[in-house]
């Protein structure tokens, strides 16, 4: 089939790229011509310059110009095409509300060409960005506007875990597909021919309204079990006396009826979905009269526990950041992916800095990149304290206090490198718990604090 993917970050690229796997015809299209640029140029270094995707960078470089095509002109590719996959930003709004004039700017440009077409075969126009719910009726409507001829609207929402996209295009959970007629479904069927009928794939057939529904619930489930952690879990552990937190963990869990995803204490889950989608079911329920005051309780523990730590090392620990030197381990919002959107990281800094620190010297194996244009000193002088390194030691040299914001396998247990490159009195401010063999420390003098644990030393 010929597919047209508008939009090309991080759904849009790895869709794209999985798609011409199957040996399907696939058209990427973006604006950015600098992205697009370094897509099609096939070199690894250019392409996780953009995104960072373990796999992704090998399965484009693999079928570039052959099956996968990248393009800044939407025009000539439109003629032929079978279906069109809305991969388009949607940030929040300071209400909480989803910003949806990126979308509906591209919408209107593409209706307006697609009324021109020569080859009036049928062609779905599928939402794959989280969009909100009714999204798809709205589509509709706008290209009923431009009287586009034999045109279908349906909803395919992503479910794509970071750091593993490929994997989980590959073989998904589940593939969700909403749709009002069964000419689309049967487009829809032939897109995804590998997952019909699978043995373990669910394939799902619903309305376009179901469809955006199971994004939202599932994501805001998926932070809801985060939070319910760092809000009861970690809290038990930090004011009662001799509990073990991991122990706690598989206690709990070994009930299979109790999920074992998000069973886990740390300082808050970022990335581009989790926060955003939240804020937006929030204000979806809420502007038509439905309470959602769970949704909001979720929401607002998962941005307290971003730098409730800091605050506990002032509380428990007595120290003071005000003219302290930092090393920062982490500064994606996970491991395996240089995304820092809605890191924690983000936070740290932005609560060290108003701290009064003197300096953060940072380390992330794969975000120095996005690092700098987050922390530009253009945007904000604050900014200038941080300097980036090259290594765990290089980061942990000449500091007074280490704050480990990212849970990467490298900063698993560091206690010796810790000790050969710093020096007592020190404090650790462990937010991943990464340091199991923390008590070596301890005896050796230095003061450790992470989540779900109260101060020791």
């Amino acid at each position: 089939m010929k597919i047209i993917v508008v939009g090309t970050g991080f759904v849009g690229l790895c869709h794209a790229a999985v798609c011409s796997e199957y040996g399907h015809e696939v058209y990427a299209y973006d604006i950015d011509k600098v992205r697009i640029a370094a897509y099609a140029s096939g070199k690894s270094e250019e392409i996780e310059r953009m995104i960072n995707e373990p796999g992704l960078a090998t399965v484009i470089a693999e079928n570039l110009n052959r099956y996968l095509f990248f393009t800044t002109e939407i025009t000539p590719i439109l003629e032929g095409s079978d279906a069109i996959f809305l991969c388009l930003p949607t940030p929040p709004n300071p209400d909480g509300s989803s910003d949806l004039s990126f979308y509906f700017n591209a919408v209107d440009y593409l209706a307006q060409l697609l009324a021109k077409r020569v080859d009036q075969r049928r062609v779905v126009i599928i939402n794959k960005s989280t969009v909100p719910i009714g999204t798809a009726r709205a589509l509709e409507q706008a290209l009923a506007k431009h009287n586009v001829p034999n045109v279908g609207v349906a909803s395919n929402p992503e479910f794509l875990p970071e750091g593993d996209a490929v994997e989980k295009s590959r073989r998904p959970d589940r593939v969700v597909v909403g749709a009002d007629t069964e000419e689309d479904f049967r487009i829809l069927r032939r897109i995804y021919s590998q997952f019909v009928n699978h043995v373990r794939i669910s394939f799902i057939e619903t309305t376009p309204e179901t469809a955006e529904s199971i994004k939202y619930i599932a994501n805001t489930l998926l932070l809801t079990y985060v939070s319910f952690w760092n809000g009861i879990g970690a809290r038990i552990g930090e004011t009662f006396p001799n509990v073990r937190m991991e122990d706690l963990k598989r206690g709990v869990t070994a009930d299979n009826r109790i999920s074992k995803w998000g069973s886990y204490v740390g300082i808050g889950a970022g990335g581009s979905c989790f926060g955003k989608d939240v804020q937006s079911l929030i204000y979806q329920l809420e502007s038509r009269d439905q309470d959602a005051q769970l949704l909001r309780s979720v929401y607002d523990i998962n941005e307290y526990q971003k730098m409730y730590l800091l605050d506990r090392a002032e509380a428990e620990a007595g120290f003071s950041f005000a003219n302290k030197t930092v090393a920062l381990l982490g500064l994606s919002f996970k491991q395996r992916t240089n995304d820092m959107r809605d890191s924690s990281a983000l936070k740290v800094v932005e609560g060290l800095l108003g701290r009064g620190v003197s300096a953060i010297h940072a380390y992330d194996p794969m975000s120095m990149h996005e690092a700098r244009r987050w922390f530009d000193p253009s945007k904000n002088p604050l900014f200038a304290k941080l300097s980036y390194h090259e290594s765990v030691k290089s980061a942990l040299a000449s500091t007074d206090v280490l704050v480990i914001a990212t849970d990467w396998e490298e900063f698993r247990g560091l206690s010796r490198t810790i000790e050969l490159n710093t020096k007592k009195p020190y404090l650790i401010v462990d937010g991943r718990r990464m340091i199991p063999d923390y008590a070596e420390l301890v005896a050796q003098g230095y003061q450790y604090l992470a989540v779900g644990s109260p101060l020791r030393g």
